[in-house]
């Protein structure tokens, strides 16, 4: 999985997920975190999900560039509209989550 994060290195950032490569920051983040957590510790787990992380974060920061440049706001600000973007969704799904059940029933 991170070489084929890696692999998107190639590709144009214009062509690339903000909430897909936001979503593997958060996985290796948090899994990186958890291989600490258990016992017996896995390092090699670590450091791969550690290389997701980075990888995520990379892709990321090209996007968010990318976006900035067509805009021309600041990185801050594209960092803010992103989040405000994200809340608004989960607030979507929390106040109607019959919506998200529907749409996973219609994509099968």
């Amino acid at each position: 999985m991170v070489l084929a994060g890696a692999a998107d290195f190639a590709r144009p950032a214009s062509h690339l997920s903000l909430t897909q490569n936001a979503a593997l920051t958060a996985t290796g983040t948090i899994w990186t975190r958890w291989c600490f957590v258990i016992k017996p510790r896995n390092l090699f787990l670590a450091s791969v999900n550690a290389l997701l992380a980075c990888v995520g974060a990379t892709q990321v920061t090209r996007v968010l560039m990318y976006q900035q440049s067509l805009k021309g706001d600041s990185m801050g600000q594209e960092i803010k509209d992103a989040a405000k973007e994200q809340v608004r969704e989960i607030e979507q799904v929390i106040e109607h989550p019959s919506s998200v059940l529907k749409a996973a029933e219609g994509k099968k």
